[in-house]
C-alpha cells in the first residue's frame, strides 16, 4: 500500500507539472495579446524568414542606448550561434540625463545589465516587459534603502525612467520575448548602456559629461567593456559583479 500510495502521489505530480500551460498558452487570455498575434505575428514571422532567421524565436537579446534612444532586438536559434540584429525602435520619451539610476525618485533610466522579470499585458502602459533593478551592482552602488523598482519596457511614450516605445512596437516586442520565453530562455538578457559608443556625436556628449565626474567616467568605460566584446563577437560574455559594485567580464 506504501509503494502504491507513493506511486499515484508521484503520478498526479507528473501529471500536475504536465499541465502547466507555457507562457505563450496563459498570455493567449488576454485581449491584447490576442490582438497582437492577430495583427502583428504574421508580419514578424514573414521578417524573420527574410533574415534567415527561425520563427518563432529561440532567444533574444535587447539592447538599448539612452542617449541615441534606440532600443535593438537581436535573435539567435540557439547557444552556439551568433546574435543577428532584427530591429531597431525608437526610444520615445526619455526622463532624467545620462548616468545611472541611483535611488527612487531620481527619474533615471538605469544603466548596466539586467534580464526581463515580468510580463504584464495589462499594464497602464499598453503591455510592459519588466527589468531586474536593482541589480547586483546597483544594490552596492544605489541608496541602500530607497533605491528604486518598477523598470519597465513599455507602450504609451511616456516615462518616469523607464524605456518606452510606441504601443504598436511593444506589441511585438512583447510577442517575441513571450516566444523567446517559452522556447526556453528564462532570462532575456536586457543591456542599457548610456550612449552608442561607436556614434562620434553621442561619444563627444558622454566626454563632456564626464569631463569633471571621474565616477561617471570609470562606470561609462566599465560597462564599455561588454559592448566591446559583443560588437567583436555578437555573442555575450558571462558577465559578473565584484566587491565594488563593477561588471566582471568572466
Amino acid at each position: 500500500m506504501k509503494f502504491l500510495f507513493s506511486f499515484t502521489v508521484s503520478f498526479l505530480l507528473l501529471q500536475t507539472s504536465y499541465a502547466q500551460p507555457s507562457l505563450m498558452e496563459s498570455q493567449r487570455t488576454n485581449i491584447r495579446v490576442v490582438n497582437a498575434i492577430k495583427t502583428k505575428e504574421d508580419t514578424l514571422k514573414k521578417q524573420f524568414e527574410k533574415a534567415g532567421m527561425q520563427w518563432p524565436p529561440k532567444q533574444l537579446y535587447m539592447r538599448s542606448f539612452k542617449y541615441d534612444s534606440q532600443l535593438e532586438i537581436w535573435a539567435r536559434d540557439d547557444n552556439k550561434s551568433a546574435f543577428k540584429l532584427f530591429k531597431t525602435y525608437k526610444v520615445c520619451a526619455l526622463s532624467g540625463s545620462l548616468g545611472p539610476k541611483r535611488m527612487e525618485g531620481d527619474y533615471q533610466v538605469p544603466e548596466g545589465f539586467y534580464y526581463i522579470n515580468v510580463f504584464n499585458p495589462k499594464s497602464t502602459f499598453h503591455m510592459s516587459l519588466g527589468i531586474n533593478y536593482p541589480n547586483a551592482s546597483d544594490a552596492m552602488l544605489s541608496d541602500s534603502a530607497r533605491p528604486g523598482n518598477d523598470i519597465y519596457i513599455h507602450g504609451s511614450c511616456v516615462t518616469t525612467g523607464c524605456i518606452p516605445i510606441m504601443d504598436s512596437q511593444i506589441e511585438e516586442v512583447y510577442l517575441l520575448a513571450s516566444y523567446a520565453k517559452t522556447s526556453g530562455e528564462d532570462f532575456i538578457p536586457v543591456h542599457i548602456f548610456p550612449i552608442r559608443y561607436s556614434n562620434p556625436k553621442s561619444a563627444e556628449q558622454l566626454k563632456k559629461i564626464t569631463k569633471d565626474d571621474k565616477d561617471y567616467l570609470h562606470f561609462s568605460e566599465n560597462v564599455k567593456t561588454v559592448y566591446d566584446y559583443f560588437e567583436i563577437n555578437k555573442k555575450l560574455p558571462i558577465i559578473s559583479v565584484n566587491n565594488k559594485g563593477e561588471y566582471v567580464i568572466m
